[in-house]
């Protein structure tokens, strides 16, 4: 009864989990033009680190320097910003919105803009407790953090479709992205 039971647990694990839908994220498939890159990002910091890790898992030798044969991807704009949304008794704020910005290029190996400038705007609202400052502080490093990771995921979306969709690559655009 209990060796039986062992293999009709996986099974059954296994069969709900394809049945409501749930898939493994894959690595990007990004364009051939990029199997070497320069990746520069203003300021640095973890949104550099984690868009070298994204880059290499799928694939992507990250270079130290630009020359001959590898393609460019820039970010000169990466930014957070914090703005009050609503205000509470005693002109106290209540709710704060963080905010981050990042505008990015890629140009190909052989020198042709892959995908053309691009800004992603996104955002998370969090409520602001008076008397709780520590507790506050740790919520935006999360609440940053988080969009540091979505951010990363945006661009690597990007950039899979500039490889799907050479001729149609997107638009400069700007999107927002809400919880």
């Amino acid at each position: 009864m209990n060796r039986m039971l062992l293999v009709v647990l996986p099974l059954a694990a296994t069969l709900v989990l394809s049945a409501c839908g749930f898939h493994l994220r894959r690595n990007a498939a990004l364009p051939p033009s990029m199997s070497r890159v320069h990746l520069t990002v203003s300021g640095g910091g973890d949104l550099e680190r984690k868009l070298t890790r994204a880059l290499e898992n799928a694939n992507v030798d990250v270079e130290d320097a630009a020359g001959p044969g590898v393609a460019e991807l820039r970010v000169p704009v990466a930014s957070f910003g914090t703005e009050s949304l609503t205000q509470g008794g005693y002109v106290r704020i209540t709710e704060y919105a963080v905010r981050y910005q990042v505008e990015f290029d890629v140009t190909g190996a052989d020198g042709a803009t892959l995908l053309p400038h691009q800004s992603i705007n996104m955002q998370r609202e969090y409520s602001y407790d008076s008397t709780d400052t520590i507790g506050n502080a740790s919520q935006v490093q999360q609440i940053e953090g988080s969009l540091i990771d979505d951010m990363v995921q945006a661009i690597m979306f990007r950039l899979e479709a500039a490889g799907q969709h050479p001729q149609t690559a997107p638009a400069p655009a700007s999107t927002t992205g809400k919880p």
